[in-house]
């Protein structure tokens, strides 16, 4: 899938803007170097950023979303912002996190959007329950057991992400799924690290409460 042609997003229609210097402080050589070849217009290099960051975005909006269409239709939409914006990059995080950054207030955008047409939101997390499910499930379960446990477990986190405020909700997943530092989620939200954590707190207590009666 390519989203740019000449070194522009795909639509053709955004101009090329050069950088001024910048500071990399932080940043890897090589991330520097492949923003400044496609911040100049380098077909190769924005070709390189879409795929080594598509897959990233897509199950971070996959996970925001609970909609796999949906998160297509909003990678591209994300990867037209970075472009768009890409020559504002200074390094003040690393690519990736300033790259969630833009999926989180697009899906957040989409998401406020489908509430005014009160869509229920959605969040998969069928993968942190597949990689994540002994830690909750225990140890002590036969492997038929711990099939039907984790189904059950499934709905119910469903069901109790989606009581979640987005935020929060974006909060679980950077940190669980994505495995960002507590720092790289403050940036992709534009919050304080203490704001964090206490988002993070109040959506685990909340997921708590709802899986009291688990199995463990």
């Amino acid at each position: 899938m390519l989203y740019c042609r000449n070194g522009n997003p795909a639509d053709g229609a955004v101009p090329v803007k050069h950088a001024d210097a910048i500071g990399w402080s932080g940043v890897a050589s090589r991330e520097a170097a492949l923003v400044e070849r496609c911040v100049a217009g380098d077909q190769t290099a924005s070709e390189e950023l879409v795929l080594g960051h598509h897959r990233l975005v897509l199950s971070l909006a996959t996970h925001l979303l609970g909609d796999r269409e949906e998160a297509l239709d909003l990678s591209q939409d994300v990867f037209l912002r970075v472009f768009r914006t890409l020559h504002s990059f200074r390094g003040q995080s690393s690519l990736r996190t300033w790259i969630f950054r833009i999926v989180v207030n697009q899906a957040r955008n989409r998401q406020r959007w489908w509430r005014r047409r009160h869509r229920a939101a959605q969040v998969s997390f069928e993968d942190y329950i597949r990689s994540h499910g002994e830690r909750i499930l225990g140890q002590n379960m036969t492997t038929p057991e711990r099939a039907v446990a984790r189904k059950e477990l499934a709905a119910r986190l469903y069901a109790a992400l989606q009581q979640l405020p987005f935020d929060q909700r974006t909060a679980i997943v950077l940190r669980e799924v994505d495995g960002l530092s507590y720092e790289e989620i403050a940036f992709s939200l534009g919050l304080a690290v203490g704001t964090v954590k206490s988002r993070l707190t109040r959506a685990r207590q909340a997921l708590r409460e709802e899986l009291r009666d688990s199995r463990c």
